[in-house]
């Protein structure tokens, strides 16, 4: 799990409003915001997250996310995790399902609802081998909010999956729900705060669980971000995690789309 890894910068979310080449850190899962990559611009998001179990196992998994920006409004987003786990067949690394979604921004500033954007999403069960996935077919769709109030950055999101399948393994329904902080602290270097958590019957076992993440972030350069922290469950069967990971805005990938 990673949360938004907010830079020291005010995010704008309107992507012909600013520098295309200023990174616009989320993470691939938990927190994201409003926020898209400027139109023809590719930007990726990779990490790494090492998890203790409740029964002392310990397990790896390094999400990547691949943005393209599609309009000022609207990005594609490519998701992938390599993933090491114990009870995976073979117990070394695999790869695991691959997960395509589009965030567009419907509105910008508004008293309500601040920037506010959707992100439907399909994932499919392509993960190698079989194990590394969930073996379903998911749809899900997050709506997301974000806005400003003084130096802090403020991203609350709600979600749901629904999941091919009987249900017996992986629910066939899943919520979420995040709240997300980051602030600046000292010229580039900034800190995250967030909570996160899936209600009743949004993980297996049919048990609901929330956590608290917490860490610094760093602006390398304006395309550049880093960010690490830790992860402390509150209630439920979460691990506890640490967590390091970076954002890198690649430019401009097609000179037409780009003008």
């Amino acid at each position: 799990m990673f949360a938004l890894a907010t830079s020291p910068l005010v995010a704008q979310p309107d992507s012909s409003a600013r520098d295309p080449r200023l990174v616009q850190p989320e993470r691939p899962t938990v927190a994201t915001h409003a926020g898209t990559v400027a139109r023809g611009y590719a930007e990726l998001e990779q990490g790494g997250e090492w998890d203790r179990q409740r029964d002392q196992t310990r397990t790896f998994f390094a999400p990547s996310n691949l943005k393209i920006g599609l309009a000022s409004n609207a990005q594609l987003n490519i998701l992938l995790n390599v993933i090491h786990d114990p009870s995976i067949r073979g117990g070394t690394f695999a790869l695991g399902d691959l997960t395509l979604g589009i965030k567009y921004r419907i509105v910008e500033g508004d008293g309500l609802l601040g920037d506010f954007a959707i992100l439907p999403a399909i994932k499919l069960p392509t993960a190698m081998p079989d194990d590394a996935g969930t073996g379903t077919t998911d749809f899900s769709l997050l709506l997301i909010s974000s806005r400003q109030l003084g130096p802090v950055a403020v991203d609350l999101n709600v979600g749901e999956t629904r999941r091919s399948g009987d249900g017996s393994v992986t629910p066939r329904v899943a919520r979420m729900w995040t709240a997300s902080f980051g602030m600046p602290l000292i010229g580039r270097l900034g800190a995250t705060l967030e909570f996160f958590g899936y209600p009743r019957a949004a993980t297996a076992g049919d048990e609901g669980s929330a956590a608290i993440l917490i860490g610094p972030t760093f602006l390398a350069r304006d395309w550049l971000a880093l960010d690490a922290g830790i992860i402390t469950p509150l209630t439920g069967p979460l691990p506890h995690a640490v967590y390091v990971g970076f954002v890198w805005n690649a430019g401009c990938i097609s000179r037409r789309a780009c003008r």
